[in-house]
């Protein structure tokens, strides 16, 4: 069968009905077999078996989802109204088998596409599933079961399952031969993907299809398997060291459809359950009143006329394909035919499994809306869940969170304030749906010591707190995990660390952090560009330096952390090379490197003079970027032992190369060191740098002037207005000038733009004498 088929539940219905087995065997996860009973309690599906596995080395989840015509679904309910022994065959989602599969159920003719390809060409339809709806969902019952047998060998073929799906299918097998072997000649029925059926027929010696051929085990297939006291299949378990476990979770149509981004099964469950429920026919029409319905409740204009049209459509589109009763892509065009009249940027989404893009027509959108359905799962009251859930509840009820206050205006000076804050920022983290924080700190050191929150719909919540339990028992031990997990997963940005960091100190840091800074240090020792890791050791630093709320301020917790931070930085900046422009990123990481000399050089194993040392180095290598070098220039002045040296010569060299290099080390220098242009020369001693820029930048001409200002202007935004006047009071000082300086830095209009005009009018100045049209003087 194929996963949330209707066609393949009704067919699995019936053969249960027919054949009165002894055995049911059902494609799900063996862990589950003694607790059967969870599964029949009575929920309103959809629902998923949510399973999880994290050890030192690995995490994984897994959803196994169940709705109305699963055939899966069928098979428990009708086996155990038939009287059958009913069990899941398959591996453990924890086993790596499933190592690259987050849903147990995604379709194997999707990862063996040849075969589908040929017959969409064949039957001269668009995807898979137009091909899946001609063959099976709108034809009629007799003959389903050989159709099935044709397609699912035709899509196995001669090619070679991988390992995961081969050692899916060894385990699977023994538990057949041990039904068959207690069934005592009574049928033993079992319910699979259709992909691994062929392979099950030859490695349980059942009659082979004459079609198929069926690779044997290799290493790495898993097994073999051994067989327990009471002759069936020992189910694997996970090592001692690693946890794992499984629950159920309520699911949804939107999380089940594949236009939202589901891996398995059929798109639009929301049609499908129609189909379900009343045939293909109810399902055409209720979809063509549904659309015509949600686009008029958002008025958009559609008319009796334009139902009758896409009525009309959708019944000569069916005819026209040798449908014997309409299928989901003929209503679906009969309704974008009497609907769209623009152009379309793309292809219709149900000519594949895409998600819509952005800017999709409403019409489309709509439709795509009243297939995939609104149904939401939801699970009996006796359900088992996991201990986080239980704790949730607890921790909730103990802060005075649990009621049903819109707003939640929070005191972080206040103990009580701040132990709520805490248990809401848990939950954050831990995706739990239900509150957001719309105001409050920042980053480590925004002086900021409220917070609000508002209540926001939580679809979903229940699901996503179960699903949250894989992280640990408590709601402090699984945040914990999970900002571990952030920290340490390949997947977390290296520019996501300072906000794990300081999601890690939200969350109350002097209680659960320890494992988790340590990991960020470790993070920290392979990051390879010089941005991310400042915005890091800034947080670390300004949460060492600052922080009164959270307790962290001189504590030994981040020390670690900003060592590590600083060492890393040297390292890379040293060997950055080349490059125009001004990297704002890495100036703020030598701006980091800075403060943690200055204001916390207890905690760091490099001293300040190593320090100096590296940064004279970067200064006066010409292979180093402009920006850093100026940076390193100021590092340099600024911890470097003794009387500042002449500014004069280096400067001079930098703009040798030109406007733009002179601009980009000064961005970077400033950066650093704005003091080292706003302080006087000592009498007698070396210019200042100030004295050397009014000579330069005097010296230019028109050309140079205007071509470096772009440059120059983004080097002197690094200063305040009040040091901008204090520059300009500098520069009339020099000239002997009196006036006030805050005029200087008044304009008409863009200093830019007015530089640019005046070349301008320069320009057609020249070009008019050239010609003898200049006007007279």
């Amino acid at each position: 069968m194929r996963h949330h088929s209707p066609a393949c539940a009704r067919l699995v219905e019936r053969t249960i009905e027919e054949l009165r087995p002894a055995h049911v065997l059902i494609e799900g996860p063996a862990e589950m077999n003694s607790r059967l009973g969870e599964l029949l309690l009575g929920h309103e599906l959809p629902v998923a078996v949510f399973s999880h596995y994290r050890d030192g080395q690995r995490a994984a989840t897994s959803w196994a989802p169940l709705c109305d015509y699963s055939p899966e679904w069928v098979a428990l309910r009708a086996g155990r109204a038939a009287g059958a022994e009913v069990r899941f065959i398959d591996l453990p989602a924890w086993h790596p088998a499933f190592a690259e599969r987050t849903n147990r159920y995604a379709d194997a003719e999707v990862r063996y596409a040849e075969a589908t390809e040929r017959l969409c060409e064949r039957f001269a339809v668009d995807s898979q599933d137009a091909l899946w709806d001609r063959l099976f969902e709108v034809e009629p019952e007799e003959g389903l079961s050989d159709r099935l047998d044709a397609y699912f060998a035709l899509v196995r073929g001669d090619a070679e399952a991988d390992a995961g799906d081969r050692a899916r299918e060894s385990y699977m097998a023994t538990w057949v031969r041990a039904a068959a072997a207690e069934a005592g000649g009574r049928p033993v029925l079992v319910v699979t993907g259709g992909f691994h059926r062929p392979a099950l027929r030859a490695l349980t010696g059942t009659p082979a299809d004459p079609v198929a051929t069926v690779h044997g085990r290799e290493d790495g297939d898993g097994g073999p398997w051994a067989l327990g006291a009471d002759g069936w299949p020992e189910v694997p378990a996970p090592p001692d060291t690693a946890s794992a476990g499984s629950f159920l979770v309520p699911y949804s149509f939107r999380q089940l459809d594949s236009f939202a981004g589901y891996q398995s099964g059929m798109p639009s469950p929301g049609y499908y359950q129609k189909v379900w429920e009343a045939g293909p026919d109810a399902a055409a029409e209720d979809l063509l009143r549904g659309v015509v319905e949600r686009l008029r409740a958002r008025r958009f204009p559609v008319s009796t006329a334009d139902l009758i049209a896409a009525r009309s459509l959708a019944q000569g589109l069916t005819a026209l394909r040798g449908h014997p009763r309409p299928a989901r892509i003929d209503v679906l065009d009969g309704l974008a035919g009497a609907l769209v009249t623009d152009d379309l940027d793309t292809p219709l989404p149900w000519t594949s499994r895409s998600a819509l893009a952005p800017g999709t027509h409403p019409a489309i959108v709509e439709m795509v809306a009243a297939c995939g359905g609104e149904r939401t799962g939801r699970l009996h009251p006796d359900t088992p869940a996991p201990p986080l859930v239980h704790d949730v509840v607890a921790q909730l009820a103990r802060h005075g969170l649990d009621g049903s206050a819109r707003a939640l205006a929070l005191d972080l000076t206040d103990t009580a304030d701040l132990a709520r804050s805490r248990v809401l920022h848990r939950l954050r983290v831990l995706g739990v749906p239900g509150r957001i924080r719309t105001e409050g700190p920042e980053h480590g050191v925004d002086p900021v010591f409220t917070e609000r929150w508002e209540s926001v719909p939580a679809p979903g919540r229940e699901a996503a707190l179960v699903e949250a339990g894989a992280y640990g028992a408590s709601l402090a031990e699984a945040a914990e995990a999970a900002l571990t997990e952030r920290a340490h997963g390949t997947g977390a940005a290296a520019d996501g660390l300072a906000v794990t960091l300081f999601d890690a100190v939200l969350c109350g840091a002097e209680g659960l952090s320890r494992p988790l800074l340590a990991e960020l240090a470790r993070r920290v020792d392979g990051l390879k560009t010089p941005g991310p890791l400042g915005d890091v050791l800034a947080t670390a630093l300004g949460l060492w330096r600052h922080d009164r709320v959270y307790g962290l301020a001189g504590g030994p917790l981040l020390t670690s952390v900003i060592d590590r931070a600083v060492t890393r930085l040297l390292w890379l900046l040293e060997g950055a090379r080349g490059g125009t422009g001004v990297d704002r990123p890495r100036l703020r990481a030598v701006a980091a490197v800075r403060d943690a000399l200055l204001h916390a050089p207890g905690l760091l194993s490099v001293s300040r003079g190593v320090t100096a040392d590296v940064a004279g180095r970067i200064s006066g290598d010409t292979a180093a970027p402009g920006d850093l070098r100026g940076a390193a220039f100021g590092l340099h002045r600024t911890l470097a032992a003794g009387p500042p040296g002449d500014p004069g010569p280096t400067v001079r060299t930098i703009a040798a190369a030109g406007t733009d290099a002179l601009g980009d080390w000064l961005a970077g220098l400033f950066a650093l060191a704005r003091e080292e242009l706003t302080g006087h020369a000592e009498r007698g001693g070396p210019e200042s740098l100030i004295e050397v820029l009014d000579r330069l930048v005097g010296a230019l001409s028109e050309r140079e002037f205007l071509s470096g200002l772009p440059a120059l202007r983004q080097a002197f935004a690094y200063f305040p207005p009040h040091e901008r006047e204090r520059i300009a009071a500098l520069l009339l000082e020099r000239r002997g000038v009196r006036g006030s300086a805050r005029t200087l830095l008044r304009t008409t209009g863009d200093p830019l733009m007015i530089a640019r005009a005046g070349a301008l009018e320069d320009d057609v100045s020249r070009l008019l004498a050239r010609y003898g049209l200049g006007a007279a003087s």
